[in-house]
């Protein structure tokens, strides 16, 4: 049985989709929040195959699209690294209580930092996923970063999908102007950083560098030699189900 999409308008008016699974009476645990990766949604294989685990074990799991993502409402043009920031926030703040896990895939690795730093007292675990804060940043050449402030966006083919790969001056800006990497990053519960080392879209490295700047010790890098960027064989599967498994 399929989980049902639910609506919950933003400040903006637009409405975000989201599904939400409570927990089981008498199970403990955060509630997982799994963060899609840039021009994702909550329908990719990773987030499904978590889903089905949380309900297996009785565990609350929230998936969520962003605004102008997947089957929430808006302009995917239209949208920042913040917006979507404050559509996380939003639909965590409504929907869920408690403490929580936060699982970001790529550019939704970005987002799990901002959101940990922005709700210390819910967020008390973080699982990366080919994690990619500031990627506005090193993910651009001089020339791209160029044509998207001449331009207001750049569009380039992409590995996933049939439709471009769009970043715009909104999107840019904002990403540039919220950057993590050249300072502490402030959270101290548990952290878990999955990453490929075949990644051909974000440079294991960042990984570590990530490890590096959170300020808590318990952090920990799992690299998987032969894993794409995606991590979604699988093993790869397995290896984050049994990443999450074991923070509680």
């Amino acid at each position: 049985m399929e989980d049902e999409i639910q609506y919950l308008d933003r400040p903006s008016g637009s409405a975000l989709a989201y599904c939400y699974t409570p927990p089981k009476a008498g199970v403990k645990g955060t509630t997982l929040v799994f963060l899609p990766g840039y021009m994702s949604d909550m329908d990719g294989g990773k987030a499904l195959a978590v889903n089905a685990w949380a309900k297996e074990q009785g565990r609350a799991m929230l998936r969520l699209d962003y605004a102008g993502c997947g089957a929430s409402e808006g302009e995917f043009e239209e949208q920042s690294l913040i917006d979507w920031r404050e559509d996380v926030l939003t639909l965590i703040d409504k929907v869920t209580s408690g403490s929580i896990t936060l699982i970001g895939s790529s550019m939704g690795g970005w987002l799990m930092l901002l959101v940990a730093l922005a709700r210390p007292m819910r967020v008390k675990q973080l699982v990366g996923i080919a994690a990619a804060p500031d990627f506005t940043d090193w993910g651009f050449s001089q020339e791209q970063k160029m044509t998207i402030l001449r331009d207001g966006k750049l569009e380039e083919h992409s590995e996933y999908s049939d439709d471009p790969y769009v970043t715009t001056k909104t999107f840019w800006q904002s990403g540039d102007a919220n950057r993590l990497l050249h300072k502490e990053i402030t959270f101290d519960g548990p952290v878990r950083l999955l990453h490929g080392q075949k990644d051909e879209d974000v440079p294991w490295a960042y990984a570590l560098e990530i490890s590096k700047k959170i300020r808590s010790d318990d952090v920990q890098v799992h690299l998987v030699k032969d894993g794409d960027h995606r991590l979604s064989r699988d093993q790869d599967i397995a290896l984050l189900i049994d990443v999450i498994a074991r923070l509680d």
